[in-house]
């Protein structure tokens, strides 16, 4: 075995577990469990697995091999040893280049990603975030004015696709510099095209055969023309990033966004960062940004809804920390201690990466198990933070659980805050975790203290269904305001 993970001591005298050796489902000829799973409902599927084979088993779709983790100590072990020990799989590695997508931080391995992790870390370090809060005001602006629009029309709000609207047009200003201005237009916009993305690359992934290969669709044909639509913008974002370099010489000492920060690396002799990497990492910041905030956004919205006792306390919390006719500054949204408190306990229920596939890079150890080099360990990222076993009331939205003197803050630090990793864990944490919960603080501030919630709506009336396609997704939300009365 080559260099050994060992977050979890082996018992002495006792042998390790050879994969093969792992309970798991009962699988059939050539497709082996890849029948029974259905990718949009995959994280369920494995999580109900753990609970009958328990936090660790084998699956196989295909040709390719699963351990799937669901206790919380042993995935942590595993995501603090990457990049060394594990690394994104082959196969997102494989369909993202299929798809004509340029490389960037997210499926990046080793040097590559060294070179490119320091300068996302450095752009999206509170110092650098607080600069650019200014255009974050702007779009929540415009976000206010699409929902007052909304409001005054009577017309349902498509709640997901308002906030990934309003996700988009924050990246594109902080990260790059760009107006984009998507929740202004009702047309055609870039949100459209990478809704699609993630969705394809997840679905693709997933699929026991290439059928795109075989015979491509409609859908896959208008994926292609999405894409292409896609790297046009991102293109057209370097090109002004690098007129503004050009025409004020001091942007190349003090970079003023992500984009600039990497076009002036990349031009350093030795870099390591080439132009396929700038246009890489740009897309992965509107992907990543886009879908993880909206949706982890979308689910507090609809939990707050039907638990109504906590509604009332961050509507309580927003109106007195940010008065009517007041600008929700830094320090005010810093001041919102329970809606920061909504948005743990919702990723902790309904966290938007339940699944976190990883690749064995080399023969090593997990606990007591050996796993084989190119084995996918499939980390479920929510199952130890909804047990009792480690998060007491562990079904229930309660958000105090995470304040000081709340309801069962005594025992959070143990549980809680251990357990629940929504923004990952070691060297490959989030780099724009700090980013997102000020995005989630403003939206928030902007929907609480502006409006009126007259309903939040699911096309059952029940509660949103869960659907996975690369982050998971409240199925069909929609939400109706009134315009907060004045005083």
């Amino acid at each position: 075995m080559n260099s050994p993970h060992t977050d979890t001591p082996v018992p002495t005298g006792r042998p390790l577990r050879r994969y093969d050796e792992l309970p798991g489902p009962r699988g059939v000829p050539f497709f082996g469990n890849a029948l029974q799973v259905k990718a949009s409902r995959s994280h369920l599927q494995f999580e109900a697995w753990a609970r009958r084979y328990g936090p660790c088993y084998r699956v196989r779709l295909g040709s390719r091999r699963l351990l799937v983790l669901g206790d919380h100590e042993r995935v942590a072990g595993v995501l603090r040893d990457r990049p060394e020990g594990f690394a994104r799989t082959s196969r997102l590695q494989e369909i993202w280049t299929e798809l004509g997508l340029p490389p960037g931080v997210f499926g990046a391995n080793g040097d590559s990603w060294r070179h490119q992790r320091r300068m996302v870390m450095a752009s999206f370090d509170p110092g650098h975030v607080k600069a650019y809060y200014p255009a974050l005001l702007r779009v929540a602006d415009a976000l206010a004015a699409r929902w007052q629009q909304a409001a005054r029309d009577g017309r349902v709000i498509d709640l997901q696709g308002d906030l990934m609207r309003y996700t988009v047009d924050t990246i594109a200003g902080l990260a790059f510099g760009a107006r984009v201005d998507t929740l202004g237009s009702h047309g055609d916009v870039i949100q459209q095209h990478l809704d699609k993305i993630f969705p394809a690359l997840f679905g693709r992934i997933f699929a026991p055969v290439p059928w795109w290969r075989l015979r491509p669709s409609a859908a896959d044909r208008e994926l292609a023309r999405g894409i292409a639509e896609v790297m046009r913008a991102v293109q057209g974002f370097i090109t002004e990033a690098r007129a503004r370099l050009a025409a004020e010489a001091q942007r190349r000492a003090a970079p003023q966004n992500l984009l600039e920060a990497m076009i002036v690396a990349a031009d350093e002799p030795g870099s390591g960062i080439d132009d396929a990497l700038v246009a890489g990492n740009v897309l992965t910041m509107l992907l990543a940004g886009e879908d993880t905030t909206a949706n982890t956004l979308a689910w507090m919205i609809h939990l707050l809804w039907r638990h109504p006792a906590a509604l009332a306390k961050a509507v309580a919390e927003v109106r007195h920390v940010v008065p009517a006719g007041t600008a929700p500054t830094l320090e005010r949204l810093a001041a919102l201690d329970y809606v920061e408190a909504c948005a743990h306990e919702t990723m902790r229920l309904k966290p938007v990466a339940p699944l976190l596939p990883l690749q064995a890079v080399h023969d090593t150890t997990i606990g007591d198990i050996a796993v084989p080099r190119g084995v996918v360990v499939v980390n479920l990222m929510r199952r130890d933070s909804v047990s009792e076993a480690h998060v007491p009331r562990a079904a229930v939205f309660d958000p105090e659980r995470w304040l000081a003197g709340g309801s069962t803050a005594g025992q959070v630090a143990a549980s809680a805050k251990r357990i629940s990793m929504p923004f990952g864990a070691g060297p490959r944490i989030c780099p724009g975790r700090y980013l997102a919960l000020l995005e989630m603080k403003m939206a928030m501030a902007t929907l609480l203290g502006r409006f009126d919630i007259v309903s939040v709506d699911t096309p059952d009336g029940g509660q949103a269904q869960e659907r996975l396609s690369f982050t998971m997704t409240p199925v069909g939300l929609t939400m109706r305001l009134r315009e907060r009365a004045a005083g």
